[in-house]
């Protein structure tokens, strides 16, 4: 896992989820995560299912906090906070061969997951960000260099993250980093995305 890292956001897309997702595929993107807090299930569920679709044999399809979604499309694995289902339910559920990552947001929660199993850590917020309502303080970089320093596994990191500060986030030693709003807001999507990639391959 190296790169950019993207995420669905329906209300603040220009484009819309299935486009933004189609970009993100063609500009090389390899993990998808589809965050909806506002659908109703049947809604999410046939939504899920275009989005995998799109996402092909080219990307791996992730599914925000729903495991009955996940189920339901046969997606790649599922993403989950520490209020979401209990990382051992998850697991249970999905399977061995699902990816699972779990959000934290210090060395404790990191070191915690990654002993429970999680694939990755989704570590949030790094700066501060009006993307997520309940994402909390920031951390700042530093403990991006903390955690990689004491887990194994995968660092995501998100929140606040843009052209003017990922540099930062990739000397701090992230795996991979999201930038929603620095995205899905733009009229070019691919431009922005191949901006991130670029990035991690100077």
């Amino acid at each position: 896992m190296r790169g950019y890292y993207f995420i669905t956001d329906a209300l603040l897309s220009l484009a819309g989820n299935l486009a933004d997702v189609r970009t993100a595929v063609a500009a090389g993107v390899k993990i998808v995560q589809y965050r909806n807090k506002t659908n109703i299930t049947r809604d999410m569920y046939e939504e899920a299912l275009l989005l995998k679709s799109a996402c092909g044999e080219n990307a791996k399809f992730i599914i925000n906090d729903r495991i009955d979604i996940a189920l339901a499309v046969d997606a790649d694995g599922a993403h989950i906070g520490l209020e979401d289902m209990p990382y051992a339910q998850a697991r249970r559920l999905l399977g061995e061969g699902k990816i699972i990552g779990v959000t934290v947001h210090d060395l404790d929660e990191a070191l915690e997951a990654e002993a429970a199993g999680a694939d990755y850590l989704g570590l949030s917020p790094i700066f501060a960000t009006g993307t997520k309502d309940d994402a909390g303080a920031p951390c700042g970089t530093g403990l991006i260099s903390t955690i990689k320093a004491n887990c194994r596994i995968p660092v995501v990191a998100i929140g606040g993250i843009d052209h003017s500060n990922v540099d930062e986030i990739v000397a701090a030693g992230a795996d991979m980093v999201c930038a929603i709003s620095a995205v899905v807001t733009k009229t070019d999507v691919a431009a922005a995305i191949l901006e991130f990639k670029r990035r991690y391959s100077s």
